[in-house]
């Protein structure tokens, strides 16, 4: 059972589809990511025009290496350090920053993409093996487990939920979690 985001499932279907020759599904990947690609990037740089227009770079970019990108383990994070390489390519190359400059730039905003993108790296990685682990569960233990521990399910909800009694999903849960404790020593 996996817990992915819609959101996620969704961009991986459109990025599928885009890899695969769909100009519909860069189309919505362009329109899904621009704004929130524009307001990223309205916290490195007050040009605008210079950040729509690493921004359209940026898709092209990605619509010409479209092949390449069965690699990429996160999209959105991908997006945000391109648009941010390619700003701080331009900015260097309009001779608004140097060098050093580039290195003791401290961004309008407080974030670090850099850091977002490695907390969300870890968090997938995370996530895969949680997703490893409850798969070695028996079915039962993991829905018991899925419903207590990640949808916060209360016990009456989950015996209801599973059809079985109040002890019987406690005995399901501890088990799973003495089963989890074994494989993860």
């Amino acid at each position: 059972m996996s817990y992915v985001k819609a959101v996620d499932t969704n961009t991986s279907n459109l990025l599928s589809a885009f890899q695969k020759g769909s100009i519909e599904a860069f189309s919505q990947l362009y329109d899904l990511y621009a704004n929130v690609l524009f307001n990223y990037g309205c916290k490195l740089t007050n040009d605008r025009e210079l950040l729509k227009d690493c921004i359209h770079d940026v898709f092209i970019k990605i619509y010409n290496k479209r092949e390449e990108l069965h690699n990429v383990l996160n999209f959105k994070s991908y997006l945000f350090v391109s648009l941010r390489n390619k700003l701080y390519d331009e900015m260097r190359k309009n001779n608004r920053l140097t060098e050093r400059q580039i290195d003791d730039y401290q961004p309008v905003s407080p974030d670090d993409v850099e850091v977002d993108y490695i907390s969300s790296e870890k968090k997938e990685l995370v996530d895969t093996k949680v997703s490893f682990l409850l798969d070695k569960l028996s079915s039962r233990q993991r829905e018991a487990i899925t419903l207590y521990y990640l949808e916060e399910r209360k016990y009456d909800d989950i015996c209801n939920i599973m059809g079985i009694n109040y002890q019987s999903v406690r005995n399901l849960i501890y088990r799973g979690l003495t089963k989890l404790r074994t494989l993860v020593v």
